[in-house]
């Protein structure tokens, strides 16, 4: 019996201890939410939409300005190397005849470099033609607001990829 009331006594100083590192918890989890990054003031006034390709998602924030596109607090041509990249994110603004007349800044998250060029590219669409109606027409025509919904087919039981199956055996 003495060995139990050591062992209650143990556990009862372990719940104390814990309940003394409570509150040191709640105070770093009311800090948390201040360090997570919320739309800026600036970005306050921009027009918002929302872009997508395959399994990248792009918010993207446009304003007018000079042109400088930031995307996830880089510069673009930082962020995209490759030229094909850059080429794609500016189709928009080329089509419209709108270079240099607007700042972008998006964030992207999901899938590959290109998926979110594309994701960019739907996103930046979907702005303009929220702060201009008229270039609908033109965005429309170049089939920028149609969103590519082809995904990567899961990974079905018994194959080896999602339709790849096993190599056939005789003997």
């Amino acid at each position: 019996m003495t060995e139990t009331k050591k062992t209650a006594g143990a556990t009862a100083k372990k719940t104390t201890a814990a309940k003394k590192a409570a509150p040191a918890k709640s105070a770093t989890a009311k800090t948390a939410p201040a360090a997570t990054k919320v739309a800026n003031a600036k970005l306050s006034g921009a027009t918002y939409a929302t872009g997508k390709r395959k399994d990248s998602v792009a918010r993207v924030y446009l304003m007018p300005g000079k042109g400088q596109i930031t995307v996830n607090e880089t510069v673009m041509t930082a962020y995209f190397r490759r030229p094909v990249l850059q080429m794609i994110i500016a189709q928009p603004f080329a089509v419209t005849k709108r270079d240099g007349a607007y700042d972008v800044v998006a964030m992207v998250s999901g899938g590959g470099l290109s998926g979110q060029a594309g994701a960019l590219k739907h996103g930046i669409s979907k702005a303009l033609e929220k702060a201009e109606p008229e270039l609908r027409a033109a965005l429309k025509a170049a089939g920028f607001l149609t969103r590519d919904s082809r995904v990567v087919e899961r990974k079905h039981y018994g194959f080896r990829k999602a339709r790849r199956s096993t190599q056939f055996s005789k003997r």
